[in-house]
């Protein structure tokens, strides 16, 4: 199975036969059966996509995705017979509710968490020998931060709008203290800025964010579930606050290890304006692939971080319908 991603100007996507076919300029860069195919990813405005090439990417279950050049979700299209059961949906915005709202919520923060501190673990793991004062600033901010993963656990409510506002507070300072750590191993790192932002860290996490995001959506369509039916993060018109509350597990142990990581080899990002350049976006790009192909366990056995995302989603409709207890997902270090 594999994955197109689509750049540049100039670009069609068509279908050819039982094929997907991409030319540039009249010219065929790639072509693939749609059995081979995993998804689309189509990162430009410049392309065009034929309704043919569509309707046999949803009649297979291929995701059709489109991101902006910084990275922001603007679109997906999925099958509309995607989705399983109703009595899934019924029962997630149900939750929301009752006390099934509370531990989802307190489940995704402590997953964020200590996703946050594991990460700041496998940084300083590296500097222990090379810089111990680096390593001491990331080993206080782990302590502090795996405090307030603990103090999650002790958050009482009988519905989520009752703990909200603690849960918040305890992911906001978790995210201060993990992002100062961050900032400390990248120079030129000032600060963590969401959409909007134009300097090359931030440009970068925000673009390998997109990519997550479309990863999570999909699963927790996959799943059943409704993606505007969140818990944590608040109902808004076109706001999928199911999948913001469920992609923070994911967006250190997957996009910021990639991104950083990419960082430390020295690459040089590339901007046009206030965008990363073409070059700069496709690296990115296959750099989070990558790291969603990493093996890692989970539950006991072997699987890739792709595969944990659509598990999670599955677990999340598991315990809102069946009463199943929810685990949150912990990236390693």
């Amino acid at each position: 199975m594999g994955e197109v991603f689509v750049e540049g100007f100039g670009v069609s996507v068509s279908k050819k036969s039982e094929r997907l076919v991409v030319k540039k300029k009249g010219e065929v860069i790639f072509e693939r059966p749609f059995f081979e195919v995993e998804r689309v990813i189509i990162s430009t405005e410049g392309a065009t996509v034929s309704a043919a090439a569509i309707h046999e990417c949803v009649k297979n279950g291929i995701p059709v995705e489109f991101i902006s050049y910084s990275g922001v979700p603007y679109a997906s299209l999925v099958s509309p017979n995607l989705g399983g059961t109703v009595k899934t949906r019924r029962a997630q915005l149900l939750a929301y509710g009752d006390l099934r709202g509370v531990l989802l919520g307190k489940a995704f923060a402590t997953g964020k968490l200590k996703s946050a501190a594991n990460n700041l673990k496998y940084y300083a793991k590296y500097r222990k020998g090379a810089d111990r004062a680096a390593y001491d600033y990331l080993y206080e901010r782990v302590d502090k931060i795996e405090t307030l993963a603990s103090q999650v656990a002790g958050i009482e409510g009988d519905c989520v709008d009752e703990v909200r506002g603690a849960l918040l507070n305890a992911e906001g300072r978790g995210a201060a203290l993990y992002w100062e750590g961050v900032k400390k191993m990248v120079p030129d790192f000032l600060g963590r800025e969401g959409r909007g932002a134009t300097d090359l860290v931030n440009s970068l996490l925000n673009y390998g964010y997109g990519i997550l995001y479309n990863r999570v959506l999909s699963a927790a369509t996959r799943a059943g579930l409704d993606p505007f039916g969140g818990y944590v993060h608040t109902d808004r018109p076109g706001k999928p606050s199911l999948v913001l509350d469920l992609v923070e597990e994911f967006r250190g142990p997957i996009v910021d290890r990639a991104v950083l990581g990419t960082l430390g080899t020295g690459f040089k990002v590339g901007m046009e304006g206030e965008w990363l350049d073409e070059k700069t976006r496709k690296l990115t790009a296959e750099r989070v692939r990558e790291r969603l192909a990493v093996r890692v366990t989970h539950r006991g056995r072997k699987h890739t971080l792709e595969n944990v995302i659509h598990i999670q989603a599955r677990s999340v409709a598991s315990f809102v319908r069946d009463g199943v207890v929810y685990k949150p997902f912990v990236g390693s270090w």
